[in-house]
Protein backbone atom coordinates (compact mmCIF):
# COMPACT_ATOMS: atom_id res chain seq x y z
CA UNK A 1 0.00 0.00 0.00
CA UNK A 2 1.08 3.36 -0.96
CA UNK A 3 0.76 7.00 -0.92
CA UNK A 4 2.69 9.37 -2.70
CA UNK A 5 2.28 13.21 -4.73
CA UNK A 6 2.64 13.91 -8.25
CA UNK A 7 3.60 17.12 -10.44
CA UNK A 8 0.76 18.88 -12.26
CA UNK A 9 0.05 17.33 -15.06
CA UNK A 10 -0.35 18.26 -18.56
CA UNK A 11 -2.82 15.73 -19.86
CA UNK A 12 -6.66 15.37 -20.09
CA UNK A 13 -8.66 13.47 -18.71
CA UNK A 14 -12.66 12.35 -19.93
CA UNK A 15 -14.65 10.85 -17.10
CA UNK A 16 -17.14 8.71 -18.46
CA UNK A 17 -20.51 8.88 -17.05
CA UNK A 18 -19.69 11.44 -14.34
CA UNK A 19 -22.24 10.84 -11.31
CA UNK A 20 -21.26 10.75 -7.74
CA UNK A 21 -18.09 8.58 -7.80
CA UNK A 22 -16.98 10.23 -11.20
CA UNK A 23 -17.35 13.43 -9.37
CA UNK A 24 -15.47 12.82 -6.09
CA UNK A 25 -12.61 11.96 -8.48
CA UNK A 26 -13.11 14.65 -10.23
CA UNK A 27 -12.92 17.34 -7.24
CA UNK A 28 -10.15 14.82 -5.55
CA UNK A 29 -7.81 15.19 -8.70
CA UNK A 30 -8.11 19.16 -8.36
CA UNK A 31 -7.91 19.32 -4.97
CA UNK A 32 -4.46 17.38 -4.76
CA UNK A 33 -3.41 20.29 -7.25
CA UNK A 34 -2.82 17.47 -9.86
CA UNK A 35 -5.13 18.75 -12.66
CA UNK A 36 -7.27 22.17 -13.12
CA UNK A 37 -10.57 21.92 -13.77
CA UNK A 38 -10.84 22.89 -17.37
CA UNK A 39 -8.31 19.57 -17.65
CA UNK A 40 -10.74 17.20 -16.82
CA UNK A 41 -13.84 16.20 -19.04
CA UNK A 42 -17.01 15.70 -17.35
CA UNK A 43 -20.02 13.32 -19.40
CA UNK A 44 -23.39 12.29 -18.87
CA UNK A 45 -26.58 12.18 -20.92
CA UNK A 46 -28.24 14.75 -18.70
CA UNK A 47 -25.35 17.92 -17.36
CA UNK A 48 -27.77 19.66 -16.08
CA UNK A 49 -26.48 18.21 -11.95
CA UNK A 50 -23.05 18.75 -13.29
CA UNK A 51 -23.96 22.84 -13.58
CA UNK A 52 -21.85 23.35 -10.15
CA UNK A 53 -18.71 21.73 -11.80
CA UNK A 54 -19.53 23.64 -14.87
CA UNK A 55 -19.34 26.90 -13.31
CA UNK A 56 -15.91 25.67 -11.01
CA UNK A 57 -14.18 25.48 -14.87
CA UNK A 58 -14.92 21.64 -15.25
CA UNK A 59 -16.00 20.95 -18.86
CA UNK A 60 -19.11 19.64 -18.75
CA UNK A 61 -20.83 17.89 -21.56
CA UNK A 62 -23.17 14.92 -23.05
CA UNK A 63 -20.74 14.00 -25.71
CA UNK A 64 -18.93 11.25 -25.24
CA UNK A 65 -17.00 10.85 -28.17
CA UNK A 66 -15.56 14.43 -28.48
CA UNK A 67 -14.54 13.63 -24.89
CA UNK A 68 -12.57 10.43 -25.58
CA UNK A 69 -10.87 12.89 -28.72
CA UNK A 70 -10.07 15.30 -26.39
CA UNK A 71 -8.38 13.02 -23.76
CA UNK A 72 -5.52 11.16 -23.28
CA UNK A 73 -6.85 9.04 -20.25
CA UNK A 74 -10.97 7.48 -20.88
CA UNK A 75 -12.29 6.87 -17.01
CA UNK A 76 -15.12 5.02 -17.31
CA UNK A 77 -17.25 5.45 -14.32
CA UNK A 78 -20.72 4.52 -15.93
CA UNK A 79 -23.37 1.45 -13.85
CA UNK A 80 -22.21 -1.77 -15.02
CA UNK A 81 -25.81 -2.40 -17.31
CA UNK A 82 -24.09 0.95 -19.65
CA UNK A 83 -21.05 -0.46 -19.76
CA UNK A 84 -21.61 -2.39 -23.34
CA UNK A 85 -23.73 0.62 -24.88
CA UNK A 86 -21.01 3.12 -23.70
CA UNK A 87 -18.24 1.33 -25.11
CA UNK A 88 -19.95 0.83 -28.53
CA UNK A 89 -20.21 4.02 -28.80
CA UNK A 90 -16.65 5.47 -28.70
CA UNK A 91 -14.97 2.64 -30.03
CA UNK A 92 -14.01 4.66 -33.26
CA UNK A 93 -12.45 7.27 -31.09
CA UNK A 94 -10.06 4.90 -28.99
CA UNK A 95 -6.35 5.22 -30.09
CA UNK A 96 -3.42 3.19 -29.68
CA UNK A 97 -2.05 5.84 -27.09
CA UNK A 98 -5.13 5.90 -24.78
CA UNK A 99 -5.21 4.32 -21.51
CA UNK A 100 -8.92 3.09 -20.12
CA UNK A 101 -9.75 3.43 -16.03
CA UNK A 102 -12.30 1.34 -15.46
CA UNK A 103 -14.38 2.04 -12.05
CA UNK A 104 -17.58 -0.14 -13.59
CA UNK A 105 -18.60 -2.71 -10.68
CA UNK A 106 -18.50 -6.54 -11.61
CA UNK A 107 -16.82 -5.70 -15.53
CA UNK A 108 -13.73 -7.74 -15.67
CA UNK A 109 -10.55 -5.98 -17.77
CA UNK A 110 -10.96 -9.14 -20.29
CA UNK A 111 -14.96 -7.99 -21.31
CA UNK A 112 -14.06 -4.24 -21.38
CA UNK A 113 -10.95 -4.98 -23.95
CA UNK A 114 -13.22 -7.75 -25.86
CA UNK A 115 -16.04 -4.67 -26.46
CA UNK A 116 -13.21 -1.96 -27.72
CA UNK A 117 -11.77 -4.52 -29.94
CA UNK A 118 -8.51 -3.71 -29.68
CA UNK A 119 -5.33 -4.15 -26.85
CA UNK A 120 -5.54 -0.34 -25.31
CA UNK A 121 -4.40 -0.83 -21.72
CA UNK A 122 -7.00 -1.35 -19.50
CA UNK A 123 -6.26 -0.79 -15.86
CA UNK A 124 -9.45 -1.77 -13.14
CA UNK A 125 -9.48 1.00 -10.53
CA UNK A 126 -11.61 0.98 -7.32
CA UNK A 127 -11.42 3.75 -5.10
CA UNK A 128 -13.87 4.96 -2.68
CA UNK A 129 -16.21 8.38 -2.38
CA UNK A 130 -13.56 9.59 0.06
CA UNK A 131 -11.29 10.53 -2.53
CA UNK A 132 -12.61 13.78 -2.86
CA UNK A 133 -10.51 14.55 0.19
CA UNK A 134 -7.66 12.70 -0.98
CA UNK A 135 -8.32 10.17 1.60
CA UNK A 136 -9.65 7.17 -0.59
CA UNK A 137 -8.05 3.43 -0.52
CA UNK A 138 -8.11 2.99 -4.13
CA UNK A 139 -7.15 -0.83 -5.24
CA UNK A 140 -5.94 -1.84 -8.53
CA UNK A 141 -5.70 -4.52 -10.80
CA UNK A 142 -3.99 -4.84 -14.63
CA UNK A 143 -2.37 -7.81 -16.83
CA UNK A 144 1.11 -8.24 -16.84
CA UNK A 145 2.30 -6.08 -20.25
CA UNK A 146 0.11 -3.07 -18.92
CA UNK A 147 2.76 -2.27 -16.26
CA UNK A 148 3.58 1.21 -17.36
CA UNK A 149 -0.31 1.99 -17.63
CA UNK A 150 -0.52 0.49 -13.88
CA UNK A 151 2.53 3.20 -12.75
CA UNK A 152 0.17 6.10 -14.02
CA UNK A 153 -2.70 4.78 -12.19
CA UNK A 154 -0.62 4.56 -9.33
CA UNK A 155 0.54 7.59 -9.39
CA UNK A 156 -2.93 9.59 -10.46
CA UNK A 157 -4.45 7.80 -7.59
CA UNK A 158 -1.89 8.19 -5.03
CA UNK A 159 -2.02 11.45 -5.28
CA UNK A 160 -5.68 11.19 -3.37
CA UNK A 161 -5.14 8.46 -1.20
CA UNK A 162 -3.63 5.26 -0.53
CA UNK A 163 -3.36 2.58 -3.28
CA UNK A 164 -2.68 -1.03 -3.48
CA UNK A 165 -2.30 -3.32 -6.39
CA UNK A 166 -4.20 -6.16 -6.25
CA UNK A 167 -5.08 -9.41 -8.42
CA UNK A 168 -8.11 -8.85 -10.63
CA UNK A 169 -10.01 -11.94 -9.06
CA UNK A 170 -10.09 -9.77 -5.57
CA UNK A 171 -11.22 -6.66 -7.33
CA UNK A 172 -15.03 -7.36 -6.57
CA UNK A 173 -14.03 -8.06 -3.00
CA UNK A 174 -12.03 -4.62 -3.02
CA UNK A 175 -15.52 -3.23 -3.99
CA UNK A 176 -17.59 -4.34 -1.37
CA UNK A 177 -14.56 -3.90 1.45
CA UNK A 178 -13.48 -0.69 0.17
CA UNK A 179 -16.24 1.24 -1.65
CA UNK A 180 -19.06 0.31 0.39
CA UNK A 181 -17.28 -0.21 3.31
CA UNK A 182 -17.61 3.88 3.66
CA UNK A 183 -21.39 3.53 4.34
CA UNK A 184 -21.02 0.84 6.43
CA UNK A 185 -18.20 2.69 8.63
CA UNK A 186 -20.71 5.94 8.22
CA UNK A 187 -23.80 4.13 9.50
CA UNK A 188 -21.58 3.27 12.66
CA UNK A 189 -20.57 6.59 13.50
CA UNK A 190 -24.29 7.41 13.14
CA UNK A 191 -25.20 4.93 15.38
CA UNK A 192 -22.57 5.91 17.91
CA UNK A 193 -23.66 9.27 18.18
CA UNK A 194 -26.99 8.01 18.76
CA UNK A 195 -25.63 6.25 21.19
CA UNK A 196 -24.43 10.06 22.49
CA UNK A 197 -27.73 11.35 22.32
CA UNK A 198 -29.44 8.40 24.36
CA UNK A 199 -26.52 9.08 27.38
CA UNK A 200 -27.01 12.95 26.95
CA UNK A 201 -25.04 14.92 24.58
CA UNK A 202 -26.79 17.06 22.21
CA UNK A 203 -26.63 15.73 18.50
CA UNK A 204 -23.91 17.98 17.25
CA UNK A 205 -22.45 17.68 19.49
CA UNK A 206 -22.32 13.33 19.87
CA UNK A 207 -21.89 13.28 16.08
CA UNK A 208 -18.53 15.25 16.21
CA UNK A 209 -17.30 12.97 19.14
CA UNK A 210 -17.97 10.01 17.46
CA UNK A 211 -16.63 10.80 14.19
CA UNK A 212 -13.35 12.00 15.45
CA UNK A 213 -12.81 9.22 17.60
CA UNK A 214 -13.48 6.92 14.64
CA UNK A 215 -10.60 9.20 12.69
CA UNK A 216 -8.74 8.41 15.69
CA UNK A 217 -9.25 4.72 15.75
CA UNK A 218 -8.07 4.43 12.46
CA UNK A 219 -5.37 6.91 12.68
CA UNK A 220 -4.02 4.06 15.20
CA UNK A 221 -3.82 1.74 12.21
CA UNK A 222 -2.39 3.68 9.82
CA UNK A 223 0.11 5.47 11.55
CA UNK A 224 1.08 3.32 13.90
CA UNK A 225 0.65 0.30 12.65
CA UNK A 226 -1.55 -1.22 15.46
CA UNK A 227 -3.82 -4.30 15.01
CA UNK A 228 -7.40 -3.32 16.21
CA UNK A 229 -6.98 -6.24 19.18
CA UNK A 230 -3.94 -4.44 20.61
CA UNK A 231 -5.27 -0.73 20.26
CA UNK A 232 -8.47 -2.61 21.88
CA UNK A 233 -6.03 -4.31 25.03
CA UNK A 234 -5.15 -0.73 25.86
CA UNK A 235 -8.57 0.79 26.04
CA UNK A 236 -9.87 -1.82 28.10
CA UNK A 237 -9.63 -2.85 31.48
CA UNK A 238 -10.65 -5.40 34.48
CA UNK A 239 -14.19 -5.07 35.14
CA UNK A 240 -14.30 -2.00 33.48
CA UNK A 241 -16.44 -0.20 31.08
CA UNK A 242 -15.23 -0.59 27.43
CA UNK A 243 -15.02 -4.00 27.97
CA UNK A 244 -18.65 -4.04 28.96
CA UNK A 245 -19.49 -2.10 26.52
CA UNK A 246 -17.85 -4.34 23.70
CA UNK A 247 -19.02 -7.55 25.07
CA UNK A 248 -22.75 -6.22 24.75
CA UNK A 249 -22.53 -5.36 21.41
CA UNK A 250 -20.68 -9.01 20.03
CA UNK A 251 -23.23 -10.53 22.46
CA UNK A 252 -25.64 -8.56 19.84
CA UNK A 253 -23.86 -9.39 16.44
CA UNK A 254 -21.56 -6.00 16.41
CA UNK A 255 -18.67 -7.99 14.43
CA UNK A 256 -20.96 -11.00 12.95
CA UNK A 257 -23.33 -8.47 11.08
CA UNK A 258 -20.30 -6.18 9.55
CA UNK A 259 -18.99 -9.39 8.18
CA UNK A 260 -22.32 -10.62 6.77
CA UNK A 261 -22.89 -6.93 5.47
CA UNK A 262 -19.39 -7.07 3.44
CA UNK A 263 -19.63 -10.94 1.92
CA UNK A 264 -23.26 -9.92 1.05
CA UNK A 265 -21.95 -6.83 -0.85
CA UNK A 266 -19.25 -8.66 -2.50
CA UNK A 267 -21.68 -11.37 -3.81
CA UNK A 268 -24.16 -8.56 -4.96
CA UNK A 269 -21.33 -6.80 -6.99
CA UNK A 270 -20.37 -10.23 -8.31
CA UNK A 271 -23.67 -10.62 -10.01
CA UNK A 272 -23.80 -7.33 -11.19
CA UNK A 273 -22.89 -7.34 -14.89
CA UNK A 274 -23.84 -10.82 -15.69
CA UNK A 275 -27.34 -9.95 -14.30
CA UNK A 276 -27.47 -7.02 -16.77
CA UNK A 277 -25.91 -8.41 -19.95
Amino acid sequence: MAKRSVTKSDGRIAIIGCGNIGTAIARGLVSAGVYDPGQLILTRRQVEPLGELAQAGFTVQADNRDAVRQSDIVMLAVQPQQMVEVLSEIVPDIRQDHVIFSIVSGVSIAEVIQCLGQAVPVIRVMPNTAIEIGESITCLAALPEHGQALDMALALFGSVGNTMIITEELMVPATALGACGVAFFLRCIRAASQGGIEIGFHPHEALLIAAQTARGAASLVLEQGEHPEAAIDVVTTPRGATIAGLNNMEHEGLSSALIKGIVTSAGKVAGLFAREN
